[in-house]
């Protein structure tokens, strides 16, 4: 059969991975594009709220019925569908200035940016090599850092200007949203997933066509795994949506230093997180790995217990930040879309992923929403608890994968260079 070839790797990895940067700029330009639309044409801090609640909600969501749509229907359809979904969900949140139209706009946004991420990235793994794979997929984590600070930039420029100061953030998205758009029509379909379809057609018994369904990843050897990286994500994931959801309701409140200083504070230590994420990509792809995630979860781990153990002060603030910079980059998000990437075969890759993304963004909308009244109960004793919850993810993700780097590509890239395998070798493959 024919195989359908991929453009350079990188290419796809840039393009693709833009949905990091859709995602960290979405979320930024809601929160503060809301905040001035309040402002300016009147909505309420109920139906702030609200959308705030549905974009979270919406993400999950969309990871959630993204991930399976895309290992069911291709990478392909689904990529190209969220890009003009966000395009549309952002003119509404830019031009339809009533809370209808601002519902229906972040409802689209959301679900979209959610099911964008784990199509994107089955994507790039699939267009990647061995050799550079881990580096690609950790660009992307690059990507989202980036969106964050063009964001955060724009809103400084912008934020003062009312209500067209808003609107140009959801164009920002827009703009970028719709190129982003047209350069993904010059992607193909992924070469292993067209494979693992003509081999599912034919009832061809390997593991890539063959382990589909959602109860494979509730049995058998992807069972751990799953449970693993669901684990570590989600208590990760809690500690870091806190310091971003509230890092200005902490520094302000708790810690006592103004919204400004603090955003300060935010933009200085953005460097700090891409050379953190630089040197990821170096060292992903090689044995050192799992010795620097280890170095990467003990200052994690640091980040969180440095404000209980020395007091909420500014320069305990500040040494939190800079350690959360380095520790992220090297054992959370990143080595988590790496991980979950490696772990599972072609027809179930999107789908795990999703289900991840889902779980974790659900949590952290449910203590978001308590996360106010536990800071006020007592900062030291929630801290205490953040330590806790990240230390056992951490701890879940170096049991599953400090052994035998798990790679579920090996057999995958022998058949996309010869297009079909003898029943003997599925079957050996199958039980390994």
């Amino acid at each position: 059969m024919s195989v359908t070839k991929v453009p350079n790797p990188w290419y796809v990895g840039v393009v693709s991975g833009m949905a990091s940067y859709i995602d960290s700029a979405a979320i930024i330009s809601s929160g503060t594009a809301l905040v001035i639309y309040q402002k300016t044409i009147g909505i309420s801090a109920v139906e702030i709220g609200v959308l705030s609640g549905l974009l979270t909600l919406g993400i999950a969501l969309g990871a959630f019925s993204g991930g399976r749509l895309g290992d069911r229907m291709g990478r392909r359809k689904v990529f190209i569908l969220t890009m003009a979904m966000i395009v549309v969900g952002t003119l509404l949140l830019a031009f339809g200035l009533n809370f209808p139209m601002l519902l229906l706009g972040t409802a689209l946004v959301g679900l979209a940016t959610g099911a964008d991420l784990p199509v994107s990235l089955a994507t790039i793994s699939e267009a990647a090599t061995d050799q550079n794979r881990g580096k690609i997929i950790g660009l992307s984590n690059m990507l989202w850092t980036v969106g964050i600070g063009v964001t955060v930039a724009i809103s400084s420029v912008v934020g003062d200007w009312g209500k067209i100061g808003a609107q140009i953030m959801f164009l920002h998205v827009c703009i970028v949203a719709a190129v982003v758009l047209v350069l993904r029509l010059s992607i193909p379909e992924s070469p292993l997933w067209l494979v693992a379809r003509d081999e599912l057609k034919r009832g061809v018994a390997t593991v890539r066509a063959q382990k589909s369904s959602y109860k494979d990843l509730l049995r058998g050897k992807y069972l751990w795994p799953f449970i693993a990286l669901s684990i570590f994500y989600t208590f990760t994931n809690l500690a870091a949506n806190t310091g971003g959801q509230f890092g200005a309701y902490i520094a302000v409140n708790v810690v006592g230093i103004s919204i400004s200083t603090s955003s300060l504070w935010g933009l200085c230590m953005l460097p700090v997180g891409l050379l953190s994420n630089l040197f990821f990509m170096r060292i992903v792809d090689t044995p050192k790995r799992m010795p620097f995630y280890l170095i990467g979860a003990f200052m994690m781990v640091g980040g969180y217990l440095i404000l209980p153990a020395l007091g909420f002060t500014p320069s305990a603030l500040l040494c939190s930040m800079f350690l959360l910079g380095v520790g992220n980059g090297l054992a959370f998000e990143g080595i988590m879309k790496v991980w979950s990437q490696e772990s599972f075969p072609t027809m179930l890759r999107s789908t795990a992923q999703g289900l991840i993304v889902a779980i974790a963004r659900l949590t952290c909308g449910l203590l978001a929403f308590v996360t106010p009244v536990l800071l006020d109960a007592g900062p030291v004793a929630f801290y205490l608890l953040l330590v806790t919850i990240v230390s056992i993810g951490l701890i879940t993700g170096w049991i599953c994968f400090r052994g035998k780097q798990r790679n579920e590509f090996n057999a995958e890239s022998e058949v996309v260079s010869s297009a079909s395998l003898t029943m003997n070798q599925e079957q050996n493959y199958a039980n390994r």
